[in-house]
């Protein structure tokens, strides 16, 4: 009897592994006959339907595919993702009273480029070192708000500047030093400020880099370390996450295509409004994608500029923006940073502006840092879905939205000369006496009138230490639709002892010095073993805290080729001893700044002083 039970129990589940077995076929069938999943291992085989995903015929449950409109999601399912997000949405605004105010404060500026320096800090949280160019002073002035020097004067002026003025000791040699802050304000009311519509294509890197763990080079061939990472997620999947997030950023009247690209470019969704697309679909497409293949980013981009080629892009109702996606390690087509720059100044002056979202450790970006210093252009670095979901939260309208351009600001004076610029998108910001900024966009002010990124500090050296002459500086910019504005303002400085107009530019000057220090180590540690580089670092107490210029030729050799290996984390004994001085200096200006957000700061000297 009990082996009779047993023969039934085993034919049971014979006969429904077969009949599992057919209806699995016959369901892949069917979805890629209709178009509807796409196959990431397979790069050259697409479906029918392939640059239609999320196509929706109606805005009903019925619409092909099954899923849900933009309409629907916004009504039902979303309604209780929406809730449980109403605690973050306080967070950002803070008490009933804090939130009035934001309704009624005015924006202000920051500069385009690097918005972030994340892969700096994660490089060295995970014992790697970093590039040269994973810290820029705007990337992490971007981390940090400003007291902008505003006397809080109405202006009619959709930009205006304010300056502040600080005599600063260096905290290794002990001299004075001359520095000014370009405060970046606009008359824009937060609650007034509302973006156009957008023509968005997103360009998502799905080559065989985007496999390898967050945390880990693929580049350097650590099969092992590749499968066994545990819970930490791939690029692909962080990647795919991010997309699916700007998604949700997007108006019902914005338009949304997307491109793919491995070893080639692929269109996977022309441009349509989000109100008439099959938004669940579009997002279960996106999360399913894979990596594989090489990296061809030239197609991939060129693959986008395909899709804009029916639109006018001179519609003023419409802003234009192609996001890439990526780990910018590109090996096929076209390599040459200064050739794929030429694609995204090109597509700028179409009014196709391009933002670039790093993802991974091994996120290249001495690739991209240059690209970024194009009109319109900023990038951002992702390393965690639920930190890049706030971020884009708070950021997205802004870092679609360039507002001014071509912004230049003329330092005339007998006394001072400007000696160096930090904090623009620009690599060669300064010529002569002329500051040049490629594009502002808006950027938040804080509970406290701060700006987020809302400053360009100059350094300045005076001519003749008896004089404390006028400095008349002229302003001029472009706005959105082309027309000129000019501004020209007088500053002296108030003594020459030690004295800090404001926060705002104390903790710009800390913040800078920091900098110049990190690249002045990163350059050393990677110099001084090759005997056709100086071998000692640039700040000393001789010299002070210098800023590292070396020219071109000689940063490019330093850094090496696109597909980014890792180097181990290593810190000379002079190196350490710099880095402590460094530490006490910025413990006690944490302290008399009055900003616990420059703890990080301390952590990654810790880290560094302890290696």
């Amino acid at each position: 009897m009990n082996n009779k039970k047993l023969k039934i129990i085993i034919a049971l589940v014979i006969l429904w592994t077969i009949i599992g077995g057919i209806l699995y076929k016959m369901l892949k069938k069917n979805t890629y006959e209709s178009g509807w999943v796409y196959n990431p291992y397979e790069t050259t085989k697409y479906s029918s339907n392939a640059g239609n995903w999320g196509a929706s015929t109606s805005n009903s449950s019925s619409a092909t595919g099954g899923g849900l409109s933009f309409a629907e999601i916004t009504s039902s399912a979303s309604i209780m993702e929406s809730a449980s997000d109403l605690t973050g949405s306080a967070k950002s605004f803070g008490s009933a009273k804090s939130f009035a105010s934001n309704l009624d404060s005015s924006l202000g500026f920051s500069t385009g480029g690097a918005k972030t320096i994340k892969n700096f800090r994660e490089n060295i949280k995970n014992d790697y070192f970093p590039l040269y160019t994973d810290i820029t002073y705007n990337g992490l002035f971007y981390d940090y708000s400003f007291d902008t020097g505003n006397s809080g004067k109405d202006s009619n002026d959709l930009f205006y500047p304010s300056y502040s003025t600080a005599v600063s000791k260096d905290p290794i040699s002990g001299e004075n030093e001359y520095y000014m802050t370009v405060g970046l304000n606009s008359n824009i009311k937060e609650k007034d400020f509302k973006r156009p519509k957008l023509n968005l294509v997103v360009v998502l890197d799905n080559s065989g880099s985007m496999e390898s763990p967050f945390s880990s080079y693929y580049y350097d061939n650590n099969i092992f370390e590749r499968f066994s990472s545990g819970n930490n997620k791939s690029k692909m999947e962080i990647a795919n996450d991010s997309v699916n997030i700007l998604i949700d950023e997007l108006n019902k009247d914005d338009r949304f295509g997307m491109v793919i690209f491995n070893s080639q470019g692929h269109i996977v969704k022309y441009l349509s409004e989000i109100g008439e697309t099959n938004v669940y679909d579009l997002k279960s497409h996106i999360s399913e994608i894979g990596a594989t293949g090489g990296t061809n980013f030239e197609d991939g981009y060129q693959k986008a500029l395909e899709i804009f080629d029916e639109l006018d892009t001179n519609n003023d109702e419409y802003q234009n923006r192609i996001i890439v996606i990526t780990d910018a390690m590109p090996n096929i087509g076209t390599t040459n940073k200064n050739s794929l720059m030429g694609m995204v100044e090109e597509s700028s002056k179409n009014n196709i502006y391009t933002s670039f979202i790093g993802v991974g450790v091994d996120f290249n970006t001495e690739l991209v840092e240059e690209i970024g210093t194009v009109t319109g252009a900023n990038y951002y670095s992702v390393h965690d879905a639920k930190e890049f979901k706030s971020q884009m939260g708070e950021d997205f309208d802004y870092m679609v939205t360039p507002l001014v351009f071509d912004l230049n600001l003329d330092f005339d004076s007998e006394d001072y000369i400007l000696e160096n610029v930090y904090g623009t998108d620009v690599e060669d910001n300064k010529k002569d006496n002329i500051m040049h900024v490629n594009t502002l966009f808006p950027s938040k002010r804080n509970d406290d009138g701060e700006v987020k990124g809302g400053i360009i500090l100059l350094k300045l050296k005076k001519k003749n230490e008896a004089n404390d002459g006028k400095i008349t500086l002229k302003v001029s910019y472009k706005d959105r639709n082309g027309e000129e504005h000019n501004n020209e303002q007088n500053v002296n400085f108030d003594k020459n002892e030690e004295y800090y107009d404001n926060t705002g530019i104390r903790k710009g000057i800390v913040l800078t010095r920091y900098t110049n220090i990190l690249k002045d180590w990163i350059l050393y540690e990677r110099c001084r073993y090759d005997s056709e580089y100086k071998d000692e670092l640039l700040s000393t107490e001789e010299t002070g805290i210098v800023c590292p210029l070396y020219d071109e030729d000689e940063i490019r050799r330093i850094l090496g080729e696109n597909e980014r290996t890792s180097v181990k984390l290593e810190v000379s004994e002079e190196s350490k001893e710099l880095f402590e001085k460094l530490y006490e200096y910025i413990k006690s200006e944490k302290d008399e700044i009055g900003d616990n957000t420059m703890k990080q700061e301390l952590d990654v000297l810790d880290k560094l002083i302890n290696v």
